[in-house]
């Protein structure tokens, strides 16, 4: 039924989660795994004489996390002998960098975890979760 699954990373516990469940689902169906990190771009808004971080340390911090946080997963599926493409990207909104990527590789399914907010703590933090599914026409299976 699934021939091409993404999953996003954030690092997380809970991301850990749907990474499993998103192998789970790739064995049963053949499927490939695509995954991706979100880094987030230097904040130029908050540039003045005190900067505290050059731009290009910034970038490499970032590229290294997002780096360590793919290969997480790439092992996770390499274990389990699941085919799996990482890609980072750097975005100011996650959820449209990975609605973006899904669309770009034919994913047929997203897993993504959800930390479950409900009420003024949701409305107050947000979740790309929600964004994600508020905005894709992709099928997206949430974890908990």
């Amino acid at each position: 039924m699934f021939k091409r699954i993404l999953v996003p990373t954030d690092g997380s516990d809970l991301t850990a989660k749907a990474v499993n469940t998103a192998i789970g689902l790739a064995r049963i169906h053949g499927a490939t795994l695509f995954t991706i990190s979100v880094k987030e771009p230097f904040p130029y808004s908050a540039v003045s004489e005190m900067q505290p971080t050059p731009p290009q340390e910034f970038y490499d911090a970032q590229e290294r996390i997002a780096q360590e946080r793919v290969k997480t997963v790439l092992d996770a599926a390499r274990n389990s002998e699941i085919t799996c493409e990482a890609m980072t990207t750097e975005g100011l909104h996650p959820w449209e960098s990975i609605i973006e990527h899904a669309n770009d590789k034919q994913c047929d399914l997203i897993v993504m975890s959800s930390h479950g907010r409900r009420g003024v703590t949701a409305l107050l933090l947000g979740s790309e979760t929600q964004k994600v599914l508020t905005h894709c026409k992709i099928p997206v299976l949430i974890v908990r």
